[in-house]
């Protein structure tokens, strides 16, 4: 799609955002500065993406029904999923009917939408290394699991949740039912199934994000960033950084395995390698040793860092490969970002302390704008750069800690 028409007239290029938080809004925005017309989808009105769209949109995106209407009403020349609890069968029979082009492919979103999916495509067929695991339907299979093949300390994970919910270390058998009570809650769907890990002692834990664009040739080339290291606390990003230092054998085996995934990933119902845009690799890595652990095909929280640190977003990396434009993942400076929480449960909240964490040496904020707070929602994020990255990572948790939510 190298020809881009004008928004809001008959030959507008249209691209409609399933899920439109604070990803998809930087999204939108990288392709509305290249023409693009845009459609902003969301379960909740007003929320982040909706504010910046030519078109907001509120639906079950769940419902295939809902999801199937929207779509053949609004007829986007690209369906782009930003989150994972859309109805992706649907999603994948509009594919195959032509009506929509769904980025990087129906089939990707599906495999992704559950760890279930992923993990047995990346363990079972492509023969990734992961940790050992098992999926369990009820607490007595997770006990059977735990003590037949897993062993403590594990990690429990319902196979659909997004940003760590759910998500728990079991340190003992006193902590299983907690665990399994915990995933139950914070699945995305009632009577849920979950992945059962066994722990994995790395170094460190990375994000590869993994580029997939057309070539002056036309076809597809992954090109990637430099990797991102991060802190996640219970499943949950809260800080990132970039670059991560790698040894070259480590740095290698990580991008062999984001390859390995995204080519997979990047393959459509038709057969052909088409589906292009940004994937977030998650890895485990000790000395030269890397385990795949999960993947996005989409931009990826801990990648808001490359708003500071890259020539290209990740979200103009992305807004630029679906459109089959050329890409440049270069690093411009290292730099980190830090999560900015509400803290507090309440509609409309306010800022204080903005004034200050921007005094912080070489700082930016993005606050995302979501109508509603609760004590551990992401609302914002303090961005940071610095020649010496953990300078960056200092500036940029001081700059986080300076804002303060509250209720108005």
């Amino acid at each position: 799609m190298t020809t881009i028409g004008t928004p809001l007239s008959p030959n507008a290029t249209k691209v409609m955002l399933l899920g439109s938080g604070e990803l998809g809004k930087e999204v939108l925005i990288a392709l509305q500065r290249l023409g693009v017309e845009t459609i902003a989808v969301d379960r909740y009105d007003n929320a982040p993406g909706q504010q910046v769209a030519h078109h907001a949109r509120t639906i079950t995106m769940s419902d295939p029904a809902q999801l199937k209407a929207l779509i053949e009403q609004e007829k986007p020349h690209l369906v782009v999923p930003e989150i994972e609890a859309i109805a992706t069968a649907m999603l994948e029979a509009l594919e195959a009917a032509g009506t929509a082009r769904v980025i990087p492919t129906a089939r990707a979103a599906r495999l992704t939408m559950d760890r279930e999916g992923i993990r047995r495509l990346a363990a079972e067929t492509l023969g990734l290394p992961t940790s050992p695991y098992v999926f369990c339907d009820s607490l007595a299979e997770l006990q059977a699991a735990i003590d037949g093949k897993i062993g403590y300390p594990c990690i429990v994970k319902p196979v659909m949740s997004s940003s760590g919910k759910g998500q728990s270390k079991i340190a003992g058998p006193a902590d299983v039912k907690t665990a399994w009570d915990y995933a139950m809650a914070g699945g995305r769907v009632q009577g849920g199934r979950v992945i059962v890990e066994g722990f994995i002692d790395f170094d460190y834990e990375i994000t590869q994000l993994t580029v997939r664009a057309l070539g002056a040739s036309g076809q597809v080339e992954t090109h990637f960033c430099d990797p991102i290291g991060h802190i996640q606390v219970s499943g949950d990003y809260v800080e990132s950084w970039q670059p991560h230092p790698m040894r070259a054998a480590a740095l290698q085996r990580s991008r062999d395995i984001a390859k390995a995934v995204t080519d997979n990933l990047g393959v459509g119902f038709d057969g052909q390698p088409s589906g292009l845009g940004v994937f977030g690799v998650e890895l485990f890595v000790k000395g030269d040793d890397v385990w795949f652990s999960e993947v996005s095909p989409r931009p990826h929280d801990t990648g808001m860092v490359t708003m500071c640190t890259q020539v290209q977003t990740q979200f103009e990396l992305h807004a630029r490969a679906i459109l089959g434009l050329p890409v440049n993942t270069a690093l411009r400076t290292p730099g980190a970002s830090a999560v900015i929480y509400g803290g507090v449960e309440a509609k409309g909240i306010v800022f204080d302390g903005v004034a200050e964490a921007l005094r912080v040496p070489n700082t930016d904020i993005r606050l995302f704008g979501k109508p509603e707070s609760f004590a551990r929602r992401r609302m914002g994020v303090a961005l940071a750069f610095d020649a010496d990255v953990e300078v960056a990572r200092s500036n940029a948790k001081k700059a986080a800690g300076m804002v303060k939510p509250r209720a108005a």
